[in-house]
């Protein structure tokens, strides 16, 4: 670019800023000629030299001056800068101006009258039973033998054959750990062919276990149930689904159980399951599990039916086995419920 150009250049920048060419100083020998000589045009070493020192002239003392953006009003000083407007008082955010709301209401008159643990009767028989159940249990999540079971806050509760009390003891287990001090539990009713939860604790229809394995727009947060068991939640079985043993199989849900074991490690997950010999859901379940409890029906269940069941899960080194429907135990009179008034 000639030199004429970059005066022009800087002729228009200064121009549109809103700085006026003062009239150019005579250079040395400029003097000495007529006035008309010197009104003519400036050369264009003078008309830079001229405008870059009225520019200097324009910054204000104390102020570094730099290039003048184009179209750039001119920035007011400390003392003339009008104060600001005071800020309008921030609304609540969605979660603060709506409270959160209390977690679903179990039925526990209910429960409790048909035999099952409620946090309101802890000094019931069934609760004593209960607290002699879980202690293997929580002995194995928390390593108190010296080992840490492998997932081991990771529980199936399963059956060999439909009746047995499989979710009775799901739904006790977790009431019993949820009165633990320093754990919390989460209940995954993971009988996605025939959910009994439901029915059972009045969950209403919402997204579930399958939901969260087949749509993209819901996280397992979506579909986790607050109970008002503070340490109680729930996750229901979802929308069913025709191909559910291969979503229970998928890495979607290997991911989702390492998730779900992880993220909290004081929280114990507690399945409900199908029975083994019924489905095939559950043998895909155990392949996941850090322990499994095997209910077996007193005076029902056939010694080949459980030997069958327990080959099926024979993947998962701890199982432990529940004699359900015993007429008495070593903690007092009946145990478990009778297989016609509750699911099994």
């Amino acid at each position: 670019m000639s030199l004429i150009e970059q005066a022009a250049k800087r002729l228009e920048e200064l121009r549109r800023a809103g700085a006026q060419a003062p009239a150019a100083t005579p250079a040395p020998g400029e003097q000495d000629k007529p006035a008309a000589a010197r009104d003519r045009v400036p050369t264009p070493e003078a008309a830079v030299r001229a405008l870059d020192t009225h520019a200097k002239q324009e910054v204000a003392p104390g102020r570094v001056a730099g290039p003048v953006a184009p179209h750039a009003a001119p920035v007011p000083d400390a003392a003339t800068r009008p104060a600001p407007a005071p800020r309008a008082p921030q609304l609540p955010t969605e979660v603060e101006a709506h409270p959160r709301r209390p977690g679903l209401a179990l039925p526990l008159a209910s429960l409790r009258a048909r035999g099952f643990v409620t946090p309101d009767a802890p000094k019931s028989q069934i609760a004593d039973e209960f607290r002699i159940i879980k202690r293997p249990i929580l002995a194995n999540v928390r390593g108190a033998s010296g080992n840490r079971v492998p997932n081991g806050n990771l529980v199936m509760v399963t059956s060999a054959l439909p009746r047995e009390g499989k979710t009775f003891t799901a739904v006790n287990l977790a009431m019993s750990i949820a009165m633990e001090l320093d754990t919390t539990v989460l209940l995954v009713d993971g009988d996605v062919a025939h959910p009994e939860l439901p029915a059972l604790l009045g969950v209403p229809l919402s997204p579930g276990l399958l939901d969260v394995l087949t749509r993209d727009d819901i996280d397992v947060s979506d579909a986790l149930v607050r109970t008002d068991i503070p340490n109680l939640s729930l996750l229901p079985a979802g929308t069913a689904h025709r191909r559910a043993t291969e979503l229970l199989a998928s890495e979607q849900m290997a991911i989702l159980l390492r998730e779900l074991g992880s993220r909290y490690p004081d929280r114990v997950i507690v399945f409900d399951s199908p029975p083994l010999l019924a489905t095939t859901e559950s043998r895909v379940l155990a392949t996941h599990m850090g322990q499994i409890v095997m209910v077996v029906a007193a005076d029902s269940t056939r010694r080949h039916a459980v030997d069958l069941a327990l080959a099926a899960i024979e993947g998962c080194p701890n199982v432990l086995m529940m004699l359900n429907k015993a007429r008495k135990t070593d903690v007092g009179t009946y145990y478990g419920y009778y297989a016609h008034e509750t699911p099994g």
